[in-house]
């Protein structure tokens, strides 16, 4: 039997899979999860599946995360918010919103689960995820195990976690537990919130604006297929920035915490001329740089080949390497853009 994925990836690609299973309870999750893994048999964790780009039909089952269930307790300083995997992280935004529980405005709609949240560090606008980590729970499938980690173990960085690297396809996130201060303070020194004034701005302020900007920027895969941002906006040594900022006056860059330089992705990739480059049904948005699409008929070999063009052109032009953001799954799981 083989069933389809194509609904299950916002880039619409046409792959198929050997089974799909939806659980929608923490105990199915691990109950399912552990089986396969026993049965030495490939296994794929699906959350919104906005962050996966299919090459081949998966030898596998896909297991589809849609628990569900949100807890508030709080103490004199701060909100905890223990979130189920399946939660759809934007509508989490919402309901903290609703009830004037700030922080994670910043960070409305992005796509996809909680569960793949911290997998990704996810962030936007100036904030990332780990800002607000509690806690992330996850079955450990070799030693079977449910395991609690503290904000400090999941070993955060710009767009990794552990879940990326020493525990990738070892870990089942089941639950996170996000901390947000009561006191809450705006975030508004990034891109299109700078025009904010810091003793004025509501979160719904910054809600909207972020919401009105992504909105007018990335397109709805339900119309063009997309994973929103398909690189990473590189670091890079204050160094190479001063030797770039020498040639390219307008470069747009962000000066980190440890002096490093985090670069514009997207505008590295406009300056390549890249905008509208098509490869077979995959194309670069005509409108943002950053945003690959399906013209319709794209398979995963052509945005593959798209995205090697695009780091191939920005490395040539500015000594610069670009690493793609998704997921790029072959017939027996995650693989590297060839």
């Amino acid at each position: 039997m083989s069933i389809s994925l194509k609904p299950f990836n916002t880039f619409g690609l046409q792959q198929n899979c050997l089974s799909l299973i939806n659980v929608d309870t923490k105990s199915d999750l691990i109950s399912t999860c552990d089986k396969l893994y026993k049965g030495d048999f490939p296994l794929l964790i699906l959350g919104g599946g906005s962050n996966l780009i299919f090459t081949e039909n998966y030898q596998g089952s896909v297991v589809k995360v849609s628990t569900k269930g949100i807890e508030i307790t709080s103490d004199d300083t701060h909100y905890y918010l223990t979130v189920q995997a399946g939660e759809n992280w934007h509508q989490l935004v919402e309901f903290c919103l609703a009830r004037k529980i700030y922080g994670l405005e910043n960070m409305a709609l992005i796509p996809g689960t909680v569960g793949a949240a911290p997998i990704q560090n996810i962030g936007a606008y100036g904030v990332e995820f780990n800002l607000f980590c509690h806690q992330v729970e996850f079955w450990r499938l070799d030693t079977e195990q449910l395991i609690t980690y503290s904000n400090e173990q999941c070993e955060f960085d710009y767009r990794e976690s552990v879940f990326k690297q020493r525990l990738k396809n070892l870990a089942v996130i089941t639950q996170v537990t996000l901390k947000l201060a009561k006191h809450w303070v705006p975030v508004i020194n990034y891109g299109p919130l700078q025009h904010f004034d810091l003793a004025t701005v509501t979160a719904r302020d910054i809600f909207e604006c972020v919401c009105h900007v992504r909105q007018a920027k990335l397109p709805d895969p339900t119309m063009l297929g997309n994973v929103g941002s398909f690189f990473k906006n590189p670091v890079i040594p204050v160094e190479h920035y001063n030797s770039l900022k020498a040639s390219f006056s307008n470069l747009i860059a962000y000066e980190q915490a440890d002096g490093q330089f985090k670069l514009a992705a997207g505008w590295l990739i406009d300056q390549a001329g890249l905008k509208g480059v098509k490869v077979g049904g995959a194309a670069v948005h005509q409108d943002q740089a950053l945003v690959l699409v399906n013209l319709g008929n794209a398979n995963g070999s052509d945005v593959c080949q798209l995205a090697r063009k695009i780091i191939n052109a920005v490395y040539d032009k500015f000594s610069v390497v670009l690493h793609p953001e998704p997921r790029v799954i072959g017939s027996q799981g995650e693989i590297d853009i060839k």
